[in-house]
């Protein structure tokens, strides 16, 4: 069961709201996967969000604007440390790893898309 339902996220709804806010401000067209600790349900109240972008045509592309969304979310209020890697710069044995279990924050269009059937590649 790779992807988890959006409602699996451990993120409280503000928190949630605001960081969907965020993305759609600076990398609207992007894939967005939560994983780790916040999606296998062992996270902790000083677990770090971990994110994943994805170009929604070519995962082999770099996001566009990812750097300042960086920024922007070092500048929010959200109460933990949020860590955003691109897919295509991660090893690519991390891949099935995150594969596994994930969270679609954010749909290739700007909106959440938690039922969005798991990409390869």
């Amino acid at each position: 069961m790779p992807r988890a339902d959006l409602a699996q996220l451990d993120l409280a709804p503000r928190h949630l709201a605001l960081l969907q806010d965020i993305l759609a401000s600076h990398v609207p067209e992007a894939e967005v996967w939560a994983y780790g600790s916040r999606v296998h349900g062992t996270a902790h109240e000083g677990s770090d969000l971990d994110l994943v972008l994805r170009h929604p045509d070519d995962p082999a592309k770099d996001v566009a604007n990812w750097p300042a969304l960086q920024e922007a979310l070092q500048a929010s209020p959200l109460p933990m440390l949020v860590e955003v890697q691109l897919w295509n710069r991660l090893p690519a044995g991390f891949h099935p790893e995150i594969e596994r279990r994930y969270v679609v924050v954010q749909g290739g269009g700007g909106h959440a898309d938690s039922l969005r059937t798991p990409a390869r590649g």
